[in-house]
């Protein structure tokens, strides 16, 4: 009978956790798509505006040209959704690929073979073919997509832990004290009975013991995206720059086209004359349509509302983790409004004296409801607290403008989850209240294996009710309605 209790009262509990997660999954997954969907459409309408714009200022100019702009974006759309690009060198072989279909365009009546364009392109920085539109796209498009892919790449992370981490199953000691929580009542004869609240906060707070040390660095990733979101705004923002890519890209043709003399004489002066084209087309005149001349858009406002959004949804989730028990104790189990002497206290009906312990693994030692083995963290749990400082790390180097390289932390939380794996030190402060370490509940066969690990988990549970009464009872416990979780 106790295995059965304790198999359903774990799925119950389970299953409330899985819904409290899903509920905070679905509210992080909704910020992330409507962020996506902005930073995406933000650049896709500087590459339409380019499209409508370039071919009838630059003609032939910029149709010989268009697949290294097509191309530029791409990248840039790649490098947001986070693939393995270095923006600050995709820009640069962008602007050298570019110099070179551009300075042959303009100079048709020139042999220029790929040797003498190696010597252009390493003439390139001290010949400033663009003019400065290279160095300032190259300083605002790398703070802005940094922050922006920063930005949603901590909303992936988040909630890809919320998701791991409610999927940690419970130990036996706590189906143990969940099933004692919600259905020992019964088997003594007081169905009547609900749960003191702080005794159902003791069994919660040891079950969800290693969760609750996602803390520290779970407000240290929110604090850490609620503070990039000041890099959204400004000349080097998201919303000015990540839109407006193509205002720099017409401005460095316009800034080539006007210096194609001096540039072509610098040129020679330091690779020398390059022979004449005798196929090559008439005058470079042709090739200029005029300077294009082009407006920033002005934001809409819908960066701003999302931002206002989000900054209200992570503060709200930043006591998550260590919120549980309290939470679930009071929306799903259906405990006494307060704790007198008709609650169920664990072993009769009357006050429970016991305080309710902190927050953590290391405050369980002395938990009176779990045995909790506070030397033995559990790897999911710690392999989500170093996705989170990995991801913290990056958002706070993307605040800065730097481009942290993104990486795995699996391979730094790997070890055999014993007391002597802890990182940082953080064994040796196992009192402290809130830790940010992770740790393991202590991990046993599960109860009523075998007639010894029965009388074992009587003894360590319920108080001990008459056999016959047991029998009596059974085929009502199993039948009835769950009786404590809603």
């Amino acid at each position: 009978m106790e295995e059965k209790l304790a198999n359903r009262s774990r799925a119950e509990l389970e299953t409330a956790l899985l819904d409290s997660g899903r509920t905070l999954q679905t509210a992080l997954a909704a910020q992330l798509q409507s962020f996506d969907d902005h930073f995406q459409h933000l650049l896709n309408e500087s590459e339409r505006a380019l499209q409508d714009a370039f071919p009838s200022a630059f003609g032939e100019l910029y149709a010989q040209s268009a697949k290294a702009f097509r191309d530029l974006y791409a990248e840039l759309r790649l490098y947001y959704r986070g693939a393995d690009l270095h923006l600050e060198e995709t820009l640069a072989e962008f602007w050298a690929r570019l110099l070179e279909r551009l300075f042959r365009q303009l100079r048709p009546q020139l042999l220029l073979p790929d040797d003498y364009l190696d010597c252009l392109g390493k003439q390139a920085d001290a010949l400033r073919p663009f003019g400065e539109a290279p160095r300032e796209l190259r300083m605002r498009a790398t703070r802005a997509f940094v922050a922006a892919r920063a930005f949603v790449q901590g909303l992936g992370v988040a909630g890809d832990v919320v998701r791991k981490v409610a999927q940690v199953p419970l130990g036996p000691e706590c189906t143990r004290a969940v099933m004692k929580l919600a259905y020992c009542a019964h088997c003594l004869g007081v169905p009547g009975a609900r749960p003191c609240p702080d005794y159902c906060r003791n069994v919660l707070k040891g079950c969800l013991a290693n969760q609750a040390d996602l803390d520290a660095e779970w407000r240290n990733l929110l604090d850490s995206m609620v503070l990039i979101t000041d890099k959204f705004w400004g000349p080097s923002g998201a919303e000015s720059v990540i839109g407006n890519v193509h205002l720099w890209l017409a401005e460095a043709i316009n800034a080539l086209q006007d210096n194609k003399d001096i540039l072509t004489a610098k040129v020679i002066q330091g690779c020398g004359n390059p022979k004449v084209n005798p196929q090559g087309s008439g005058p470079e005149e042709k090739w200029h349509q005029g300077k294009l001349v082009l407006q920033e858009k002005s934001p809409t406002g819908t960066l701003e509302k999302l931002v206002t959004e989000a900054k209200v949804q992570l503060r709200d989730a930043q006591d998550f983790w260590i919120s549980l028990p309290s939470m679930l104790c009071s929306e799903k189990v259906a405990m006494s409004s307060a704790s007198d002497d008709r609650c169920w206290n664990g072993m009769a009906k009357g006050r429970y004296l016991p305080e309710v312990m902190g927050d953590g693994l290391a405050n369980q030692i002395n938990n009176p409801e779990v045995e909790v083995d506070i030397t033995k963290p559990d790897m999911t749990v710690r392999q989500q607290i170093m996705q989170l400082k990995v991801m913290t790390n990056r958002l706070r180097g993307a605040y800065s403008g730097n481009d942290v390289d993104f990486q795995d932390a699996s391979d730094d939380s790997s070890g055999s989850g014993s007391g002597d794996s802890c990182p940082d030190d953080l064994c040796d402060r196992r009192v402290s209240k809130k830790s940010p370490g992770s740790r393991t509940t202590l991990t046993h066969a599960l109860p009523g294996l075998s007639e010894r690990e029965g009388q074992k988990t009587s003894a360590a549970s319920c108080p001990q009710p008459r056999a016959s009464l047991l029998l009596l009872l059974l085929p009502l416990v199993l039948s009835a309605p769950r009786p404590t979780w809603r």
